[in-house]
């Protein structure tokens, strides 16, 4: 790869009462390019990730990234939408830009403000991820879509409830030391693992901890080629960057499988040319606890159906042999659809240049990260090492 991470900034995910996807946009654009030690001048394109698809009024939002700054106007700037992978595919249009050599610095923002509607408009407006025409009326919306999976799941292998609420249990603990996420708080194994009336069932086996809540924020960060990073004050170098896309309708796949995930990890190894056991940590997208369980075994960390293993065994804990969402992943920190992929390079590349404060792990050289779109339909793994 020729592209760098040379800044960044992330806003505190949850509900942002009187914000909208504009002051969004402006609490992190112009403190990543700061942070990069770059003026908006020296800014050549700028990239929007945001879903939207009615969680905001404002269509067409590219341009609302130049109200930031006059040195911003008459730049390019594009929108880029690809589900809950949108931030991840925003990362990967300024990747482009600098490939092509039509431009030395990008700013990429990823964005999203989805508590503006009801509950029942937000499973609806999320649903829009699936194949409506076979998916659209599965109850509970996506979580009703990976409930489904669950159940599956469960019917192929076993009860693994245990290793749900393990993996929510995790996530939980290691969001209590993440300044930005929307839930810092230990819940402890018990609650996970027991059905209550503040934790009761939401689809199928899926209880309200194994579910990513719903979420405010962006993070932004600044693009170079590895020339111009070499003079700013961090980088960190893409050593691979892959996209993998499979079929929309689950039932042309084997949906426990997540064959798309396993095919993006297998082409970023080998283009990085790294396995598993090189990378210091993994930022994966659990956006479901059953997701973060499948997402082991795509990556060929476990065997098919021995995904419990991983976190039984404490493979995936902070302490473990690869820890897996050492930010809280989405299941704490929140998911903000269109930020999502953003936030999570910033807090892999936060980690890699030892500015991860309490999240920081003790030795943190390789990352490793899988943003997915859908029910693994857009597959985004990223393999990123500290330039120096």
């Amino acid at each position: 790869m020729t592209a760098c991470i040379v800044g960044w900034s992330h806003s505190i995910f949850g509900k942002h009462e009187g914000a909208d996807v504009e002051s969004l946009i402006s609490e992190v654009a112009l403190q990543a390019v700061a942070d990069a030690g770059l003026e908006p001048e020296d800014i050549d394109e700028l990239v929007l990730g945001t879903f939207n698809e009615g969680f905001s009024p404002q269509g067409f939002p590219a341009s609302l990234m130049l109200s930031n700054s006059e040195a911003f106007r008459f730049k390019p700037a594009t929108r880029v939408e690809n589900a809950c992978a949108t931030g991840s595919a925003a990362i990967h249009q300024g990747l482009k830009t600098i490939e092509s050599r039509r431009g030395r610095r990008v700013l990429v923002v990823g964005v999203e403000k989805m508590t503006g509607l009801s509950g029942a408009d937000i499973g609806a407006t999320l649903l829009k991820a699936a194949y409506v025409k076979e998916e659209g009326e599965i109850e509970g919306g996506f979580a009703g879509v990976f409930g489904e999976i669950a159940n599956r799941y469960f019917q192929r292998h076993g009860d693994h409830s245990g290793a749900l609420a393990a993996i929510a249990a995790k996530n939980h603990a290691n969001g209590v030391a993440n300044p930005y996420a929307q839930l810092r708080k230990d819940l402890g194994y018990e609650f996970c693992r027991t059905v209550s009336d503040k934790n009761p069932y939401v689809a199928g086996p899926l209880k309200r901890t194994d579910c990513s809540p719903v979420s405010d924020g962006a993070a932004a960060l600044v693009l170079t080629d590895v020339d111009t990073a070499l003079a700013l004050p961090k980088a960190v170098v893409f050593r691979s960057a892959i996209q993998v896309n499979d079929y929309l309708p689950m039932s042309k796949r084997d949906i426990l499988r997540l064959e798309g995930c396993g095919e993006a990890w297998r082409r970023a190894l080998t283009e990085s040319r790294m396995s598993l056991e090189d990378l210091s940590f993994v930022e994966t997208h659990d956006c479901f606890t059953i997701a973060e369980l499948l997402e082991y075994e795509a990556m060929g960390l476990t065997a098919y159906g021995e995904g419990a293993r991983a976190v039984e065994e404490g493979w995936t804990t902070k302490e473990g042999r690869l820890p897996v969402n050492p930010s809280g992943g989405l299941k704490s920190k929140g998911h903000p659809i269109g930020a999502t992929g953003v936030s999570m390079h910033v807090l892999a590349a936060m980690q890699l240049t030892g500015e991860a404060g309490d999240m920081q792990l003790p030795a943190s050289e390789l990352a490793g990260l899988y943003n997915m779109g859908g029910t693994a339909v857009a597959n985004y793994v990223s393999i990123l090492e500290s330039l120096r």
